[in-house]
């Protein structure tokens, strides 16, 4: 969400980053109850939240409570945050009105493929369904279509639904994301309150006088029915853009195609589909080789194609009948139903048609700004859409019996031939347009745990969304070659068009609800008014063309479903492999009773042991103990863990804390992405980066104890406290009203007289403190930097779940076959590393669930 399209003067809306002051509850007694806060410190230092995603806490539900704010606290875990002085900037703020013009010609290729290759086929569907009797039936017709086009590409996704963005990001998943960071609705039990820090984290909080929201918020939280019926909506929504993948390329290029019938009168139906085949096959085979330059290249070609729309339509309206302007009196609707009563209800699907591509200019969003796409619709888009169908109207007013091929009919004779190349570049680009967005939105389930892990090829340097996934660039090909030769007619593909359109629609309408009640905090009328009418009129449309999903059009349905089914197993199988592993992960009592040596031999070297906890040690570590002959002397745990923002910046990438005292040489490594970041680099770059913010954590925390040491020696307590402050890099100063480092101290007394050799001891002075502090951080140093040397080992432990012999028979057939299935298929993600076989070291261990 952009501030300058929601910060109003005396909106409910307070921008907030990460380490400004934050909203708590406050009790009756006026003791706060701050949820980011409301946690213990497990074995490793780790904060464990006792309420929301493990512990429900019910006492604070019974107690009468109030909003008020309060200054900032940090968290020890949350410090490498603070290495950004200021939040992360969207790339489109802020830019020149010249910028915004490049821009809007860009999103021509990109973002509008789509829509503006709705008039190819819009009539020529409807009439198919209530044929023409009459110039009325032609004026109620157009009239439908004109409304559709301004009230749900116009109204809802330009002027309401593009705000609802993540940063920029559109999408399904990015609506889901923007949820997530506002309520913790995410069903993987993996946050952590340092992921609030990230400077791209940044939250519209509730105002004091809005408590509206936050009691929405409570209930998402507190409901695990609301998160799973949460989740399954954008899972079906997310179904529904990659079926509208299957579909674009095969509705387009075919519509385009079939031009060859007007220009040439030997064509037969079966010639335009081998045709269309063959377009397919290439227009799949070339995507391959990336859209970096998309907007430039193809934004030229878009232009020519919406000028010759609006050309076409202005040269019909002088030359057959410029009444047609009559249609934008509502009531032609009205009698267009009154004549043709349940064949103008059929119609309806493919009315929407025209609509078609709406979901694409919100999904293709992370290419532009929002005002670039709002200027483009508004002042090109829109009006050469509306002369194309004004002018297809006025020629079928003298010309009934050419509804079948409505456009190209129109076309005038001496302009068909450039008309039909320049249809069929604009078909391409629509169809190549729109398998970008699909993958752009299966790499956002991805990250977000809702879809298997495939092997992405960054196809850009400059632009991080242009992505190329193999495996679903040639099933979105077999399915579109499937879907043609089956339904080899526009008219029951159209069916199937508005099926997935509307699927994507709905879900669309009922997160940006959300969005509205708990985020945005608008007035409950106009939420009310956008719900219903939007989700009103799309139930309309979605109920004519279920009424016709006999024709063919039910292989859109069952794809749906399927894929559905895939992303709901891999989410609930992760789910369950990462309870358990939160179960049955290690105590730091074992640790401490092993000692130093963990009870092996420690070889020089690091080993970095991969595992998808973000808390706690994890089981395998106790099982690479007990099957390799040694240890590496450095083991860094590491967690590769996606958060729901677009993008974390570099230098906020690790998060680090030392899971044991200090002679243990034991680190626990966070390693964060956004669902935007490309993984490219390779293991050396990624032990680099590793390494060096490991350093910095180890200086700060060298840091850290000193300004401990120094208020020792204050007499009162308060002092003490006040002397303990963090110089974050932008300027401002922290107070740490509790040691960053006193969470170790709850281990207990044996432990920290192993971890706590530098404090101050009676009689020592302060400089040989110093010295002595600044001689254990260049020898821990130097342990790392030899240890490097020795080697970096990457330890893979793979965990997979069996469901225990008592379970249902379902969940044995869903656990043991399907998400077995998928996990063994999918790919392993250490592989974005490729990190080479002779530095890695696997164990395998199975969870009975």
């Amino acid at each position: 969400m952009t501030d300058e399209g929601l910060d109003r003067e005396n909106g409910g809306l307070a921008s907030m980053d990460s380490i400004e002051s934050r909203w708590v509850f406050q009790d009756e007694d006026d003791s706060e109850i701050d949820s980011a806060d409301r946690n213990t410190v497990d074995g490793d230092g780790d904060l464990t939240p006792l309420n929301g995603m493990e512990l429900d806490s019910d006492d604070e539900d019974n107690a009468e409570q109030k909003l008020i704010r309060t200054g900032p606290r940090i968290d020890s875990f949350d410090v490498e945050a603070l290495e950004v002085p200021g939040a992360h900037k969207n790339d489109f703020e802020d830019v020149s009105v010249g910028r915004t013009i490049l821009l809007a010609f860009q999103t021509l290729g990109v973002v509008f493929g789509d829509v503006g290759t709705s008039p190819l086929y819009t009539f020529s569907v409807m009439f198919s369904k209530a044929p023409a009797n009459g110039n009325e039936d032609v004026l109620g017709a157009l009239s439908l279509v004109l409304y559709t086009l301004i009230l749900i590409p116009l109204v809802k996704y330009v002027l309401i639904v593009l705000w609802a963005n993540d940063d920029g990001e559109g999408g399904t998943f990015a609506l889901y994301s923007l949820l997530c960071r506002h309520a913790k609705v995410n069903l993987l039990p993996n946050q952590l309150r340092s992921d609030a820090r990230i400077s791209s984290f940044r939250l519209k909080v509730p105002s004091p006088e809005l408590e509206r929201s936050l009691k929405i918020k409570e209930r998402l939280e507190a409901s695990l029915t609301l998160k799973k019926l949460l989740l399954m909506l954008v899972l079906a929504g997310t179904s529904m853009v990659i079926a509208d993948g299957v579909v674009t390329p095969a509705m387009s290029v075919m519509s385009a195609v079939g031009g060859l019938k007007v220009g040439v009168s030997g064509v037969k139906q079966d010639e335009v589909v081998m045709i269309s085949v063959a377009f397919l096959v290439i227009l799949f085979s070339v995507q391959k080789y990336g859209t970096s330059k998309v907007g430039l290249v193809v934004g030229p070609a878009l232009f020519i194609w919406f000028c010759s729309l609006g050309g076409i339509g202005v040269y019909n309206l002088i030359k057959y009948d410029s009444r047609v302007w009559r249609a934008f009196n509502p009531v032609h609707i009205y009698y267009y139903f009154k004549r043709n009563s349940r064949k103008a209800w059929y119609s309806l699907g493919g009315c929407l048609l025209c609509a078609t591509g709406s979901e694409a200019m919100f999904a293709d969003l992370c290419y532009f700004s929002v005002r670039s796409v709002q200027l483009t619709f508004m002042f090109l888009v829109l009006p050469c859409l509306l002369l194309g169908y004004l002018g297809q109207a006025a020629y079928l007013m003298e010309n009934h019996a050419d509804t079948t091929q409505a456009f190209f009919s129109s076309v005038p004779s001496g302009a068909f031939w450039p008309v039909f190349l320049i249809a069929n570049i604009a078909a391409l680009i629509a169809s190549r347009a729109m398998t970008t967005a699909t993958f752009s939105c299966i790499k956002q389930s991805t990250a977000l745990g809702c879809f298997p892990r495939l092997k992405i090829i960054h196809t850009s340097r400059k632009f991080m969304g242009q992505i190329y996934i193999p495996v679903m660039n040639w099933f979105l090909l077999a399915l579109s070659l499937v879907l043609v030769c089956s339904i080899s007619s526009i008219y029951e593909i159209g069916n199937a068009y508005a099926i997935a359109e509307l699927g994507v629609m709905m879900m669309t309408t009922i997160l940006v609800t959300i969005v509205m009640l708990l985020i945005w905090q608008i007035n409950i009328l106009i939420v009310l008014s956008f719900i219903i009418i939007f989700l009103g009129l799309e139930l309309i449309f979605f109920s004519s063309v279920l009424w016709s999903v006999g024709d063919g059009s039910w292989i859109i349905l069952v794809f749906a479903v399927v894929l559905f089914l895939i992303m709901y197993i891999w989410n609930y199988g992760s789910k369950l492999k990462y309870e358990t592993e939160v179960k049955q992960k290690m105590s730091m009592d074992l640790l401490r009773e092993l000692g130093p040596n963990l009870g092996t031999i420690r070889a020089p070297g690091i080993g970095l042991l991969y595992n998808e906890l973000a808390k706690g040690i994890p089981a395998i570590f106790g099982h690479f103990l007990t099957t390799l002959p040694a240890v590496h002397s450095m083991i860094i745990f590491v967690c590769i863990k996606y958060v729901p923002v677009p993008v974390v910046p570099q230098n906020e990438r690790f998060l680090f804390r030392r899971v044991c005292p200090k002679n243990y040489h034991i680190f626990r490594c966070v390693a964060r992405y956004g669902y935007k970041d490309a993984r490219k680099e390779n293991h050396h770059t990624f032990e680099q980066l590793l390494i060096e913010s490991l350093e910095k954590f180890i200086r700060r925390e060298a840091q850290e104890r000193s300004l401990e040491s120094d208020g020792d020696g204050s007499d009162s307590e308060e002092e003490y406290s006040f002397s303990r402050v963090l110089v974050a890099p932008n300027g401002s100063v922290y107070s740490l009203g509790v040691p960053l480092l006193s969470d170790f101290r709850d281990i207990g007394k044996a432990v920290m007289e192993e971890s706590t050799s530098e404090e101050l001891r009676p009689g020592t002075s302060s400089e040989s403190l110093v010295s002595d502090a600044e001689q254990s951080l260049e020898k821990e140093l130097s342990f790392i930097r030899k240890a490097k040397e020795s080697g970096v080992v990457y330890l893979l432990g793979h965990g997979d779940i069996r469901a225990r012999k008592d379970s249902w028979f379902i969940k044995k057939l869903i656990i043991n076959y399907f998400y077995a299935f998928l996990r063994k298929n999918s790919r392993r993600g250490i592989a974005n590393l490729s990190v080479p076989h002779s530095h890695l070291v696997q164990v395998g261990m199975q969870y009975m669930v």
